[in-house]
């Protein structure tokens, strides 16, 4: 019943919300279903986790050998509580924001949020290309219609890498189905399937390439600057905190365990050094960003490509890893998107040449942002630390002798980068003097405040006592490991 209701809540709310035609109506109806979302999750991790009401299964497309089987096992438990805790966390920052019929654009942010929570939650395949797409499309108008300038060409671009994706990921679910025992899209069928290899390396790809446009990998990535610079920040709030999650998602519990040969094959070596190039290109690029939309929007790239690479570690301690810093990621990112919404509103730019001395007049405002950014780079007591750290030690004890001799020292290559581009952004936005745009600004609202300050307290929290969130991921880690993890045999 929780599992259900996490998709009943925010899907029935977004179809309402149409029906709202006043900006304030719509925006706090979104506000309101969003906490209770939070609510209903929170709930789930607590004195509801009973097995039995963690999960709904119901005939769907009987015919097609499809269910509605959704079911919150310790990784969708992770990645639901941050979807949960996001959109309330950006309803309340983007609250000064209007736009023009709001209840359109908070009816599509809530079938989004719908969308994402059947992701995370589909042990049927069948459902989980259904929910794919829900969470895909209300992000393809609400970038188009509320984004900026150049919004329709950056979102065409968003539309034909999705669309790909989309077309070969369902060719590649359609044909594991038909090989499964019973004509089966469910999960359990998929992890029973048994292919030669020949066939696993070409379904592979087609299931690879539409998860690594989503999280992105390079050299599949062209999209993510574009659309993020270009949709409203509300919008890119949810692409990058969430919506990149599912890619890294996917291929934990829809590749691993269902093809673990091609897993194994390709990514110690191919994926892993296409991975590094991204991240390093990424990186740079990064370095050399004015605006900051696109240095943050590179930025990501780079902590993404280091999560696929522990992915394919296959290792008890990277997986698990991978699995606290998408949670960890995700709540790093919505801060600094935070601060860039503050930036823009304010100020009217997002460029760090015409920034600079806050501090002096927002020290509130630098004192979290200062945080925030340093989080992002896993400054040891914050959350992304402990994630990052784990990833590079089960990187360096996998039996993959690849992995330990390029891998780690060309990542941590990255981590240098990235604590250069973000100490820069830091001394342009907050330190230094004031000039003729910054003079005369102010420090944040209370809403500002209140939002900035859970994501610090979360930060914090996870940093220093991240044993929770380890527990809950173990079960999820063991499995998906026992289902994937062939290189024990291949070793011997």
């Amino acid at each position: 019943m929780i599992a259900l209701l996490l998709i009943l809540i925010p899907l029935l709310s977004g179809l309402i919300a149409f029906f709202l035609r006043t900006g304030n109506a719509a925006k706090g109806w979104a506000l309101l279903s969003s906490f209770a979302t939070v609510a209903v999750s929170i709930l789930g991790l607590t004195i509801l986790s009973k097995p039995e009401l963690l999960q709904f299964k119901a005939a769907w497309l009987p015919g097609l050998g499809s269910n509605f089987s959704v079911r919150l096992d310790g990784m969708g438990q992770l990645l639901c509580l941050l979807t949960a805790i996001s959109f309330p966390l950006i309803f309340i920052a983007t609250w000064s924001r209007q736009y023009k019929n709001a209840h359109n654009f908070f009816g599509l942010m809530l079938l989004s949020q719908a969308g994402l929570m059947g992701v995370f939650l589909a042990m049927d395949a069948l459902l989980f290309y259904f929910f794919w797409e829900l969470a895909l499309i209300p992000v393809y108008f609400l970038s188009s219609i509320w984004g900026a300038e150049r919004r329709i060409a950056a979102t065409f671009k968003f539309f034909i890498y999705t669309f790909i994706g989309s077309v070969l990921m369902l060719v590649g679910l359609i044909y594991l189905q038909s090989q499964t025992a019973d004509r089966s899209f469910d999960i359990d069928a998929f992890y029973k399937i048994v292919l030669d290899n020949k066939t696993q390396n070409w379904v592979f790809w087609l299931m690879f390439i539409a998860f690594a446009i989503k999280v992105p990998v390079f050299p599949f990535h062209s999209w993510q600057p574009d659309v993020y610079e270009q949709s409203p920040t509300a919008v890119t709030m949810v692409l990058s905190g969430i919506m990149v999650k599912m890619g890294l998602f996917a291929i934990i519990r829809w590749l691993l365990p269902v093809l673990p040969y091609s897993s194994f094959a390709y990514g110690e070596k191919m994926i892993a050094m296409w991975t590094i190039v991204g991240m390093i290109y990424a990186s740079l690029l990064a370095w050399r960003q004015d605006d900051m939309k696109r240095l943050i929007a590179y930025s990501s790239i780079a902590h993404l490509g280091l999560m696929v690479i522990a992915i394919f570690s296959e290792t008890e301690l990277s997986m698990q890893g991978a699995m606290l810093q998408m949670f960890n990621h995700g709540i790093n990112i919505l801060g600094l998107w935070v601060i860039v919404e503050i930036l823009e509103r304010k100020y009217g730019t997002r460029k760090l040449s015409e920034l600079g001395g806050l501090a002096q007049k927002a020290p509130a405002m630098a004192l979290l942002f200062v945080v925030v950014a340093l989080a992002n780079i896993a400054l040891p007591l914050t959350n992304a630390f402990v994630g990052e750290f784990m990833m590079f030690t089960g990187i360096f004890t996998s039996p993959i002798s690849e992995y330990e001799l390029f891998t780690v020292p060309a990542a941590g290559i990255t981590i240098i980068l990235g604590a250069v581009y973000t100490l820069r952004m830091i001394q342009k936005v907050i330190y230094g003097n004031t000039n003729p745009l910054t003079e005369t600004g102010t420090d944040i609202g209370y809403n500002e405040k209140l939002v900035l300050g859970i994501i610090v307290i979360m930060i914090i929290a996870a940093g220093v006592y991240p044993k929770p969130f380890l527990d809950l991921t173990k079960d999820t880690t063991d499995l998906i490991l026992k289902e994937a993890n062939i290189i024990p045999v291949l070793v011997k």
